[in-house]
């Protein structure tokens, strides 16, 4: 088994910053992607970023140039550097780990007032 827990959510004004981090423990293949999902608040959950335990990464072109997804392959952690946040970057953000079999966090909240 795997267990995700994420951290970092909260309240920002629109145009500024936050910091998700994601840290995996339990049974981990070494070679796996990281990532996150959001689900904005009426709609489906939708790709946010990947990273791969092999230094690939891949954004949502709503994101592209404003996130940054890295990860610390000796912690087990991802991290996602959200900067120039906007209110329709307001959703719960959700972690996830995919080797033979996806795993998902309990999900944080990223609220950005206008």
């Amino acid at each position: 088994q795997v267990q995700l827990v994420e951290s970092g959510g909260g309240l920002v004004q629109a145009g500024g910053s936050l910091r998700l981090s994601c840290a995996a423990s339990g049974s981990i293949f070494a070679t796996n992607t990281m990532g996150w999902y959001r689900q904005p608040p009426g709609k489906q959950r939708e790709f946010v970023a990947m990273a791969t335990s092999g230094g690939s990464t891949n954004y949502a072109d709503s994101v592209k140039g404003r996130f940054t997804i890295t990860r610390d392959n000796a912690k087990n952690t991802v991290y996602l550097q959200m900067n120039s946040l906007k209110p329709e970057d307001t959703a719960v953000y959700y972690c996830y780990l995919t080797a033979m079999f996806p795993y998902w966090g309990q999900g944080t909240q990223v609220t950005v007032s206008s």
